[in-house]
């Protein structure tokens, strides 16, 4: 399982020109399955989400987390983040997990994320989307377990 987490300002997620999801600031996670992720992931996963602090404190120093600072996680499953472009030009993506197991492992993931008191909003899995977002710093953290 792997996360592309970056610090956001206010984001949108649209599907077929409709507003799905919507965060004021926070994070905005996008989530890839890797073929071969145990149901005891979301939860590691989750946990590293919600207690990783690269949110500035009063000193300016990145010493708070998306809870401490009261943000919300913006979900977006990501197949691609397992995608091998090594060999040639066209990436190929066999190490990414089967849609209907990697669905449930992200709505894993966001369910382990609320459990711990974050606000969650969600994409569409397997869905053209759309995002807009405002970058934060930019920070962006890229976590694999």
């Amino acid at each position: 399982m792997k996360a592309v987490i970056q610090r956001v300002k206010h984001t949108t997620l649209k599907v077929d020109g409709n507003l799905i999801s919507e965060i004021p600031f926070g994070l905005a996670v996008y989530l890839g399955v890797k073929s071969g992720d145990t149901d005891s992931m979301p939860a590691a996963m989750a946990k590293k989400i919600a207690a990783l602090r690269i949110f500035q404190d009063d000193n300016g120093k990145m010493n708070l987390s998306v809870k401490d600072v009261g943000g919300e996680v913006l979900l977006i499953s990501q197949f691609t983040l397992y995608g091998d472009a090594s060999h040639g030009n066209r990436p190929s993506f066999t190490l990414a997990e089967r849609p209907e197991r990697a669905n449930l492992l992200y709505e894993a993931c966001a369910h382990e994320l609320e459990l711990l008191g974050v606000t969650v909003k969600k994409g569409v899995f397997g869905a053209d989307m759309k995002i807009e977002q405002y970058n934060d710093g930019p920070v962006t953290i890229i976590y694999e377990i």
